[in-house]
C-alpha cells in the first residue's frame, strides 16, 4: 500500500520558517518525482514545487520561488520541503504527492494527508 506522511506543519510569525517533511512507504521512492501541491483556506490547490526522481531536476510556482527549497532523501525514503520567508498567504494545507513515472510533469496518483502550515503574527 503506498503511503506518503506529512509533518513538520504548524503556526509560524511572518519572515519565519518551517520544514516539512513527507516520509513514504509501499512503493520504490528513487524511481518517481514527487511534488508539493497545497490549498489555501477557500481557495483551490496550487502546485508549489516539483522534484524528479533522483533529485537533479526541480521546479517552483513563482509564489515561492527564492522562498522554498525542495529536496529528497532517496536513502531515507523522504521528501522534503523548507519554506523559508514564510508569508500570510503561504497558509495552507501542503500535500505531499507521487507522480506516476519519474518524470516532473507526469500526473500525480498518490497524495498524503496534508499538513497545515499557518503563517500569522
Amino acid at each position: 500500500e503506498v503511503q506518503l506522511v506529512e509533518s513538520g506543519g504548524g503556526l509560524v510569525q511572518p519572515g519565519g520558517s518551517l520544514r516539512l517533511s513527507c516520509a513514504v512507504s509501499g512503493f520504490t521512492f528513487n524511481i518517481y518525482a514527487m511534488s508539493w501541491v497545497r490549498q489555501a483556506p477557500r481557495k483551490g490547490l496550487e502546485w508549489v514545487s516539483l522534484i524528479d526522481s533522483s533529485g537533479g531536476s526541480t521546479s517552483y510556482a513563482d509564489s515561492v520561488k527564492g522562498r522554498f527549497t525542495i529536496s529528497r532523501d532517496n536513502a531515507k525514503n523522504t521528501l522534503y520541503l523548507q519554506m523559508n520567508s514564510l508569508k500570510p498567504e503561504d497558509t495552507a494545507v501542503y500535500y505531499c504527492t507521487k507522480a506516476r513515472t519519474s518524470w516532473i510533469w507526469d500526473a500525480l496518483d498518490a497524495w498524503g494527508q496534508g499538513t497545515l502550515v499557518t503563517v500569522s503574527s
